[in-house]
């Protein structure tokens, strides 16, 4: 039935065989060009499947490296709410870090690193850097809603040299574009849900002439699952694209997020296990306001060379006005004030600035062509960080100060010159290999002042000299299968705190040094018929890894030590299978499943357990769970389809020293148990414009939580949302 399905489509393609040969006929005689408008064959069995990124794709070359592409238009999953474990549902291995319910911004990891706002990805949006500080503070503050993003690009660690030394490797969001074949087009997103979500996402584009545009304004609203929880944000963004001929375009674009965000409050076991709803705080919020204008010019040089240059600047602050204690200190009226207590302040002014000019050149080396990515990236980041201010005793988001002495007055300032090529060797037609390297020069200088601290030893100068390695390959035994692996070096920076003593019992190891390591891979990918399949084993070194251990001075006093404590390796297998079957002709089900085992382990170090140094040899690292699978079941009848997915995650740990009992007081180390959870997805489309959404997440209302941070956005336990709704009408004109 499926190969008769096929069949027809084919003849309605070609059935207009006469006018093609009237067409040929005239082109012999008159020698000019003819263009036909596209035929669009739709059919109503497509399901949802993650593609690889092309060998090469703009300027950059992702051959032989583990990619995964994640088309979001046709995806089971609740966009307006950001549902990660859904987003992200057929990628193996990502980790979903549960613990903003808002959908305000996503927190992912890959192969055992950590989640917090994703910063251990180079992180992009149409090939634009977000991260607010690759240097300082790499987490991404930017948050585009997820109703304008065409598609979702993820290379793995393999591919750092490009982009950038991240061992995540690169998370990229690629915005939708106007409908290029009219001047005006009209799209709009209207969600509402649980805990009174409303979400309105409106965008305009079109083309005309040389000349074409896409805008979009978004604005939501919502309560959260727990007391005292709720979030407003909004998103603009208008991007301008003009082509004077077929061999060059200037791109322009500005894009902001900004939210603001009332938090619960962390707990404790006991108060997680009595009622995870419940809120500790009614008075600390959180808000960035981040812009992310740009500039990308691309020329066709020829037809084997192409040029790219790309400006952008990451501008905007994250502020935070909190009664920022341990979780056991309630915050309540002072007796002897009949106020609450002052609030405290903390504000970081970002001013980043990235330029890339990239080359792609093919050539021929032997009988084979092959290619060649070169370039060259500056960055010059300014990072103002302003914290420990007095705040007012009130209960809204103010950032007034009662004292106007801040008790950190910081800047973070870097200079960065990469350097890089990576070359693919086409050594045979269905065999190629890689080779590549980055050189990194730059410099960042702490200064400033902290209250509490010796000025003299604030001054630090930090150099980042390094080359990174790295090479793969790609082999093709038959046109439906690919083998594919690599290995590259991969660094991390010490960040903003790592470098910044909490107290004046706390020293900085003036020695301390970037985390170095690598990234290696080998995997096989096909398809055979109705299937699908990716299975990849892979490995992750990481060098010098920051933490703390305990040392006594001249006097005998003890005192905490930020230093390198120690390296860890992660291995493990990512295994993706799909199957597709055509049931009849109104009919259709995809089943598949996502599954990732890894071990995480320290291989050797040291950590502060009160005044004592513990060794955490062969401890797990934390936050890596055994095992994160993810099944889904999707069928299809003519316009409708509804699915299924089922995520496990295992057991995992919240420090390095892999305490099991939680600590009373604060719930901020333990266990974090094993969890599973339902969701299920219904859309309708109504009409060729119409389509209708009904999202309804943990359906078996699973009461958990996926980690237990020890800093941001406080130590203890941030419970993940029970189950909730979301209904969405999408319109198209």
């Amino acid at each position: 039935m499926f190969k008769k399905f096929r069949f027809l489509c084919l003849l309605i393609v070609i059935s207009s065989s006469a006018v093609q040969a009237q067409i040929k006929e005239e082109y012999d005689s008159t020698k000019k060009v003819v263009s036909l408008d596209s035929i669009l064959v739709v059919s109503y069995f497509k399901f949802n499947r993650v593609k690889q990124l092309p060998a090469e794709q703009g300027t950059f070359l992702f051959a032989g490296k583990k990619t995964e592409v994640i088309q979001l238009a046709q995806l089971p999953a609740d966009i307006a709410n950001k549902a990660g474990r859904q987003l992200f549902a057929k990628i193996p291995g990502v980790f979903v870090y549960d613990m903003d319910g808002s959908g305000n911004q996503l927190n992912i990891a890959a192969r055992g690193l950590d989640p917090h706002r994703g910063w251990d990805f180079n992180l992009r949006k149409d090939g634009i850097i977000t991260n607010s500080d690759m240097y300082g503070y790499p987490a991404s503050h930017y948050s585009m809603p997820l109703e304008s993003i065409e598609r979702i690009e993820l290379v793995r660690g393999t591919g750092a040299l490009q982009y950038g030394a991240q061992f995540g490797g690169m998370l990229n969001y690629v915005t939708k574009q106007g409908d290029t074949s009219r001047p005006f087009s009209f799209e709009t997103i209207n969600s509402v849900g649980s805990y009174n979500l409303i979400s309105s996402f409106n965008a305009v584009g079109g083309s005309k002439g040389k000349l074409s545009y896409y805008a979009y304004y978004q604005q939501k609203s919502k309560d959260g699952f727990r007391e005292n929880e709720h979030t407003n944000s909004q998103a603009q963004f208008i991007g301008i694209t003009y082509q004077p001929s077929d061999h060059f375009s200037v791109h322009v674009e500005w894009a902001r997020s900004k939210y603001i965000y009332r938090l619960p409050g962390a707990l404790t076991d006991s108060m997680f296990y009595a009622n995870p709803t419940q809120a500790t705080r009614s008075r600390n919020y959180y808000s960035p306001d981040i812009h992310i204008p740009s500039i990308n010019l691309n020329w066709q040089l020829s037809s084997s060379t192409k040029l790219q240059f790309i400006s952008s600047a990451v501008l905007g602050n994250r502020s935070s006005v909190m009664f920022d204690k341990p979780t056991n200190i309630k915050d309540t009226i002072n007796l002897s004030t009949l106020f609450y207590n002052n609030r405290q302040v903390d504000i970081d002014n970002y001013h980043s600035y990235s330029s890339e000019l990239r080359l792609l050149q093919h050539y021929r080396f032997g009988r084979q062509k092959s290619v060649l990515s070169a370039g060259v990236q500056y960055m010059n980041n300014d990072l103002h960080r302003r914290q420990l201010a007095k705040g007012t005793t009130g209960s809204d988001y103010d950032l007034t100060l009662i004292d106007p002495a801040w008790g950190r007055d910081l800047h973070f300032k870097t200079k960065n010159i990469a350097v890089y090529a990576e070359n693919k060797f086409q050594i045979l037609k269905n065999f190629s290999v890689n080779a590549g390297i980055r050189v990194e020069s730059g410099q960042t200088d702490l200064s400033g002042k902290i209250i509490y601290y010796p000025e003299n030893e604030i001054p630090v100068t930090i150099k980042h000299q390094f080359s990174l390695f790295g090479f793969g390959f790609l082999y093709k035994p038959s046109a439906a299968t690919e083998i594919y692996g690599g290995y590259t070096q991969a660094y991390h920076p010490m960040l903003f705190k790592d470098l910044i003593p909490s107290s004046t019992y706390e020293l900085v190891d003036p020695n301390i040094k970037d985390a170095r390591g690598y990234n290696s891979e080998i995997g096989f990918r096909g398809n055979w018929k109705f299937l699908r399949w990716d299975l990849t084993l892979f490995a992750l070194r990481m060098n010098n890894r920051f933490g703390t251990i305990s040392q006594t001075n001249e006097t005998g006093v003890f005192y905490t030590y930020r230093t390198n404590i120690g390296n860890s390796i992660t291995k493990g297998v990512e295994l993706f299978v799909q199957a597709d079957w055509l049931l009849n002709q109104k009919s259709g089900i995809s089943v598949f499943t996502s599954t990732a085992f890894m071990d995480a382990e320290y291989v050797a170090g040291k950590v502060k357990s009160g005044n004592n140094n513990i060794d955490i040899r062969n401890n797990k690292v934390e936050a890596v769970p055994d095992c994160i699978t993810r099944n889904g079941l999707v069928y299809k009848y003519r316009k409708f389809s509804v699915s299924f997915l089922y995520s496990y995650t295992t057991k995992s740990f919240a420090d390095a020293l892999n305490t099991v009992q939680p600590v009373k007081s604060t719930g901020a180390v333990g266990l974090v148990p094993a969890y599973g959870l339902l969701d299920m997805n219904l859309s309708l489309r109504i009409s060729g414009i119409a389509e209708i959404r009904v999202s309804v997440n943990n359906l078996a209302n699973k009461m958990y939580f996926t980690k237990r941070p020890s800093f941001y956005p406080g130590p203890g336990i941030w419970p993940s949302d029970g189950r909730n709704t979301c209904a969405t009408v999408i319109v198209k004109l």
